[in-house]
């Protein structure tokens, strides 16, 4: 090294050249496991001290492999914020309102869905707006699956007429408020892909699309209204707001909001802590180790995580951050 930091000149996939310097390497090679760190637990203590302090109930999903390198502090604490996201997070339904929106060849109804937090005040409540063909769409593939769950539940009817005037909007309004509170009561739906992609995907579709454009403020306008939405509705499975959060990351990176950019990856990285194996942990640590040499903060942390996880399963594609992340909500 000559003492100046080289600069890294990759190109993204919209062919813009990142301007990130890239950290120093270290001549030789760091150890993967230094003499004075502890040793990661063996499978039979990491369920030990699962049993231990509680931290496995009957529905859990998912948890550290047997071959994480989590040590027995980061383990502990891993679990105690597992713990802490099995509490229920209960949501109530409101359609405050509705409006007639009429196109040149259609007109219908869009209803607005009020999202809140139960039990506490909720200062990131979700606003949405769904038309009719959306929970008809919602019905027939909750059906698929869910049918003997939900048979119980009314469906509101599709009548030929009177479909605008304004006593049916109002007992519509009511019926579809109850048919998303009684949806949302079930444990099995409420957990499912159809039911979170009806509440999110529309509005992430359409974030995705600006990210893609190139269009970064607008992506984070709209990401930053629907992803505490979708932490609410994947509290028992948080590694489903990854790409959001990476999104979010990349947005801020390409606004030269570096330290806006750390704290989306911070917020990633923890949901990601004990899935060393997943398609985002390398990319992310990349892009984070990047983000905190710029900054001045600690990336040596980073980087051995990045080396240890590359050393146990090297990465045959290389995509980096914003590779993956323009590849999401495409349909």
């Amino acid at each position: 090294m000559d003492g100046t930091h080289s600069q890294v000149h990759s190109r993204d996939q919209a062919g813009s050249i990142s301007r990130w310097p890239r950290p120093p390497v270290s001549r030789t090679r760091r150890a993967l496991r230094p003499s004075h760190l502890p040793r990661p637990l063996s499978p039979k203590c990491t369920d030990l001290v699962q049993v231990l302090t509680g931290a496995v109930p009957p529905d859990a999903h998912g948890g550290p492999s047997p071959n994480s390198s989590m040590t027995t502090g980061e383990l502990q604490e891993y679990w105690r914020k597992e713990k802490r996201c099995w509490r229920r997070v209960k949501l109530l339904f409101e359609v405050a309102s509705a409006r007639i929106e009429e196109r040149k060849v259609s007109k219908f109804v869009m209803y607005q869905i009020v999202i809140i937090q139960t039990g506490s005040f909720d200062s990131n409540k979700a606003v949405l707006e769904r038309r009719y063909s959306d929970f008809e769409m919602l019905q027939k593939s909750l059906l698929k699956t869910f049918r003997e769950e939900i048979e119980d539940i009314v469906f509101p009817k599709k009548h030929l007429m009177g479909n605008f005037s304004e006593e049916m909007i109002s007992e519509r309004k009511l019926a579809f408020q109850e048919y998303l509170s009684l949806l949302y009561a079930i444990r099995c739906v409420r957990r499912s892909r159809e039911f979170i992609d009806f509440l999110t995907r529309p509005e992430l579709r359409e974030a995705f699309g600006c990210l893609r454009g190139g269009q970064y403020s607008r992506a984070l306008d709209i990401l930053v209204r629907v992803v505490p939405l979708q932490e609410k509705l994947t509290a028992h499975c948080p590694v489903m707001v990854v790409p959001a959060l990476c999104a979010m990351l990349v947005c801020h990176r390409d606004l030269e909001r570096p330290a806006e950019a750390f704290a989306a990856g911070e917020r990633a990285l923890q949901c990601l802590q004990a899935r060393e194996g997943h398609r985002y942990y390398a990319p992310l640590l990349d892009a984070m180790l990047r983000l905190a040499y710029a900054l001045g903060k600690d990336f040596v942390s980073l980087q051995e995580k990045l080396q240890e996880s590359q050393l146990r399963k090297p990465s045959p594609w290389g995509f980096t951050l914003k590779e993956l992340t323009v590849r999401e909500y495409l349909y």
